[in-house]
């Protein structure tokens, strides 16, 4: 099969794992399972040598970070209308997948691995606490652009389908349970998070990684 996704469940590789359901074209999906530290051996690094998901692999060809594979997949499948084709709204949603990738994605990251950023205990605790208060402001911001959205008459993000934004909504919500942080608190952005989780292709994904959307427990 000429199109591979390598992903680890509940990763940003959901996106674009999405996105291909979404395409209806015919794809395998690799599974990497992080937990046992599959992206950090040999056959994996011969793929990534940076041992991270998402990676495409289209025809041989190799590509990963995400909002290269997303554009790509833009590309690939025009019809699918993944991303605006008019110039403004093309850029202001590459804006938001941009953001979300290089600051929402790493807030979390310093709250599910603040051994990446110290190897003190005290650090890394005041790591999650920190950014775990500003994370919740992210999910903030993520709701108003749901609300903005809405305003306009528009049912996704970036306008009349669905596409990469939705799906990485719904990722980040659910890293936002993750950290302790109820999405039933954000009530807009989580009814938008389970319109984006009924699609039937997303539904799928949900599926194919056996994904809980909420996992806030309570104290």
């Amino acid at each position: 099969m000429s199109l591979q996704l390598y992903f680890a469940p509940g990763a940003c590789s959901f996106v674009p794992h999405c996105l291909l359901e979404l395409s209806g074209a015919a794809f395998e999906p690799m599974l990497v399972k992080l937990h046992k530290g599959e992206q950090n051996e040999a056959a994996y690094h011969a793929i990534n040598p940076r041992g991270q998901v998402p990676v495409l692999v289209d025809d041989g060809l190799v590509i990963s970070q995400i909002v290269a594979i997303v554009l790509y997949l833009d590309q690939k499948f025009p019809t699918a209308g993944f991303l605006p084709c008019e110039a403004l709204a093309r850029a202001k949603a590459i804006e938001t997948l941009a953001w979300m990738n290089n600051t929402v994605h790493p807030t979390f990251t310093h709250i599910f691995m603040p051994h990446k950023f110290s190897d003190q205990p005290a650090v890394q605790a005041e790591l999650k606490s920190y950014n775990t208060g500003l994370y919740r402001g992210l999910l903030g911001e993520l709701q108003a652009l749901v609300m903005a959205a809405q305003a306009k008459g528009q049912i996704w993000l970036s306008g009349a389908n669905l596409g990469p934004l939705d799906a990485y909504s719904l990722t980040l919500t659910r890293w936002g349970s993750l950290a302790g942080i109820d999405p039933q608190t954000f009530p807009v952005l989580w009814a938008f998070v389970n319109q984006v989780a009924a699609q039937p292709a997303v539904a799928r994904v949900i599926e194919r990684e056996r994904l809980q959307l909420n996992l806030f427990k309570t104290a």
